[in-house]
């Protein structure tokens, strides 16, 4: 997690530290079993395709928790995250496993934001920021928003 960040360190356009991930087909397996979604589009190639998707995608939640590590190591520990949303635009593909622990080249992902607002309401000092998942091509296939609360240097 990166340092505390704090209201007066942001300004609106301030971009939000990238964080990148890579998916594989072994962490689409595992992310199935932790989230009990088995839908074997996300790892059965056969399926995939007959369902005209030609391979396995990653999860779309699986996504949405990589936006919600995004802003959770951006805010710091003493910063909140009042309300994420997301939307799925595209699909992607997870890497496929070259050896138990090394992937094959392929996508890498980064996850990305700004800030598009800031204010304070009541006691909270809050920023809204545009959020995203984008592929190698410079996709954004997953895009949504944020509301955090940051603390304050003055208190």
């Amino acid at each position: 997690m990166a340092k505390q960040l704090y209201y007066e360190d942001v300004e609106v356009g301030s971009e939000i530290t990238p964080l990148k991930k890579i998916a594989t087909t072994r962490m689409l397996v595992q992310y199935a079993g932790a989230s009990g979604d088995f839908n074997p589009l996300h790892y059965e190639e056969d399926f995939a395709k007959s369902l005209g998707v030609g391979k396995p995608i990653v999860h779309g939640l699986l996504k949405r928790a990589w936006l919600v590590n995004l802003m959770t190591d951006w805010i710091g520990e003493k910063g909140g995250l009042k309300k994420l949303s997301c939307r799925y635009r595209g699909m992607d593909y997870p890497r496929k496993m070259k050896t138990f622990d090394e992937p094959h080249d392929g996508d890498t992902w980064w996850c990305k934001g700004k800030v598009t607002k800031k204010f304070v309401q009541g006691d909270e000092n809050l920023v809204e920021c545009e959020i995203w998942v984008e592929n190698d091509k410079g996709e954004k296939n997953t895009t949504g928003s944020a509301l955090t609360a940051l603390p304050s240097k003055a208190k």
